[in-house]
């Protein structure tokens, strides 16, 4: 018997209604769900049952609400609640009509540059708005990528995200999937924002090379090669790979944090800079990325105590034997007895190079001493470096403390270097020397980044919204990106030419250098009709189904002609039966107005008269009137009675005497 889903038609807290599972996690299983309260469907995490009673696990479920609660972007996967109550732990988030990265290229196979450039630049910019929040999400790889219908991707998962600023290091476990870690993870190291853009360079890799840059036979092994190798460059396997996007996923993976971009606005600037002009030549190398080289011991990858599962002497042998098993073809290790002994020549040089050096320091250093002798200074202080630093930090400096006054000047000063609080610039700087009561440093603290807020534009045209937004353009630098024609949608709701939504969107920081993006309305997608028989209908009921199949038909639209139909019947109309109109095309109609009226006059002989009568009373009718068009009583001695009539086409004339109908006069009658 197949074992029944505990949450499967669970409604949790009177709103989510379990429907279906759809994914299952380490931590959590993620469960298609109707929100009652809004209408609508979302994806629901719960935490494992099993896990729940694990303190750890339930602490890093929790750090991941408050992450994920933080973040609002259009390349984040929205959260809208979050539940800590009773014995379940769940969060809400959209639900995702859309592929994960992983089966996007196992479908597409290796992805073309451009569309690699497409998906990076949106992953860097989800990233990017992380980030500034403080959030580290540590776990980026295709599998934790959204791809949507409608080509725009998500960052998903923040499962194991953790804030920048926490003091956690990953001192037991290199969290994460092996083949997308950073080394600094691999190393059990402390984190921060260039593990992500690492993470998310080996992600370009991927897609630019059509495989991974590090295989092997175990995670320790292709964590090793993350440690201690640099990949076969992405055009050597696909030349058609632009060697400008090349050095920026080089850059990106560069084993040393520091050889990084230092952020993902950094890396989003090169990217956007070579979209415009894939030409570009940016301002480093290959040779530059490499990590220099260390006669330091290599560092073994830290490892579980004992207790958490498994040894930690056995996992150590596993990590020993893998790097005996390289050392066979290690660069480092493996090299020719010429190059070895170039190599012993250059650090022989260094040594020696070192020993003069020490030389001159001690020469110059008696000198300073002869010198001091001779021309004492009194109450001479260095000037030291207080930039980078809290103004409290600077104060409490051993070399500020007791000696300096800091002098904090009121000029307000925007950097994206250096975070709010701390001291941008100095006077005087670092090095020159300060006597007696002269001892004052002006320091000029930053105000931290200068950062705009998009205003909303949507519901304007795009020339509208351009001298809109003119002084945030002006401000911030901004690059206002003419929209290509996928950037034009089909839309119910905005009007057709009108914006429809901006990114970033309104309420969003804007950064200097930005660029907005904008999606603009085609209208309401048009729709194909048929068009029915309408001739020999009746024009109210046409009118009708006109308005049913959404054409258009106004009075003027509409001619009344004479016909010898029915007055009010279509006899003609513009567009043919069964071809196909488009919705709201005009469709025009002639109708009858019925045949012209005429007069005629008509004779009709008296009959004989009945007993001693000596009038008559005559009755005409015309077609089916209800009232007679001659009605009058005359003598019989006249023989005969004279009748104007009038008609239109053939009518039925009933002629009466005294009420009785004569069958031998009237009769099918022509008015024309």
């Amino acid at each position: 018997m197949e074992h029944k889903d505990p949450y499967i038609g669970k409604m949790l807290d009177n709103r989510y209604e379990i429907l279906e599972r759809i994914g299952t996690g380490g931590m959590a299983i993620v469960y298609k769900a109707k929100c009652h309260r809004l209408n609508r469907l979302v994806a629901v995490k719960i935490l494992k049952s099993d896990l729940a009673q694990d303190e750890d696990f339930r602490r890093r479920f929790n750090a991941e609400s408050q992450a994920v609660a933080q973040l609002s972007h259009a390349n984040i996967v929205s959260v809208y609640d979050v539940s800590r109550g009773g014995d379940t732990e769940y969060i809400v988030m959209e639900l995702i009509d859309g592929i994960t990265l992983k089966q996007y290229m196992e479908k597409r196979g290796q992805l073309n540059w451009r569309e690699s450039l497409h998906f990076i630049t949106q992953i860097m910019r989800g990233l990017s708005h992380a980030h500034s929040r403080g959030i580290v999400h540590r776990d980026i790889k295709p599998q934790n990528i959204m791809v949507l219908r409608d080509g725009s991707v998500k960052v998903a998962d923040f499962g194991i995200a953790c804030l920048e600023n926490s003091a956690q290091t990953l001192t037991q476990e290199a969290l994460g999937s092996v083949h997308y870690i950073s080394p600094e993870q691999a190393r059990g190291d402390r984190t921060d924002a260039r593990s992500d853009i690492y993470s998310a360079g080996v992600v370009l890799y991927e897609m630019l090379a059509g495989r991974l840059p590090f295989e092997g036979d175990s995670a320790v092994s292709v964590a090793i090669q993350h440690l201690s190798s640099i990949p076969l460059a992405p055009r050597e396997i696909n030349p058609e790979i632009p060697e400008q996007l090349e050095l920026i996923c080089m850059k990106a993976m560069a084993p040393d944090p520091d050889r990084r971009y230092p952020s993902a606005d950094a890396m989003i600037a090169d990217l956007e800079a070579f979209r415009k002009n894939p030409g570009i030549n940016l301002d480093f190398e290959l040779s530059d990325l490499r990590p220099e080289e260390s006669d330091e011991p290599t560092q073994l990858l830290r490892t579980p105590p004992a207790h958490a599962g498994g040894s930690t002497g056995s996992m150590r042998s596993n990590v020993q034997k893998e790097r005996e098993r390289r050392r066979d073809y290690d660069d480092y290790d493996d090299e020719p007895p010429r190059r070895r002994g170039k190599r012993n020549s250059t650090r022989t040089l260094a040594i020696v190079a070192g020993v003069l050096a020490a030389c001159l320091v001690v020469v110059l250093l008696f000198k300073s001493i002869l010198t001091s002798f001779n021309n004492p200074v009194q109450n001479q202080f260095a000037v030291p470096n207080v930039i980078g630093m809290t103004v409290e930090a600077a104060e409490d400096l051993p070399e500020v403390n007791g000696i300096f006054t800091i002098v904090v000047q009121e000029e307000t000063v925007y950097s994206d270097k250096y975070e709010a609080g701390e001291i941008v610039k100095q006077d005087p700087k670092e090095g020159e020397f300060r006597k007696g009561d002269n001892t004052v440093i002006q320091v000029w603290v930053s105000a931290g980044e200068d950062i705009g807020t998009m205003i909303d534009v949507t519901n304007m045209t795009y020339a509208a919204a351009k001298v809109e937004l003119k002084s945030l353009i002006e401000q911030y630098d901004l690059e206002l990106v003419e929209p290509t024609e996928e950037e034009y949608v089909y839309s119910d709701e905005v009007t057709e030419n009108y914006i429809i939504s901006t990114d970033p969107a309104a309420d969003e920081p804007l950064k200097k250098g930005d660029t907005i993006h904008f999606v603009i309305s085609k209208g309401p997608e048009i729709k194909q009709v048929p068009v029915p028989q309408f001739v020999g209908k009746q024009i109210d009921e046409v009118l009708e189904e006109v308005k049913a199949l959404n054409l258009t038909c106004n009075a003027e639209d509409i001619e009344t002609v004479s016909s010898d139909e029915p007055g009010g019947t279509v006899i003609w109309q513009s567009i043919p039966v069964n071809t196909m109109a488009e919705e709201w095309d005009t469709i025009k109609f002639q109708v009858s107005a019925g045949l012209a009226e005429t007069t005629i006059t008509q004779f009709y002989e008296l009959p004989e008269p009945q007993g001693d009568a000596t009038t008559v009373h005559v009755q005409v009718y015309v077609g089916n009137e209800d009232e007679p068009q001659y009605d009058e009583t005359v003598k019989y001695s006249d023989g005969q009675v004279r009748v104007t009539l009038s008609g239109s086409g053939m009518e039925n004339v009933r002629v009466y005497f005294d009420g009785a109908l004569d069958q031998s006069q009237g009769g099918p009658t022509s008015f024309s």
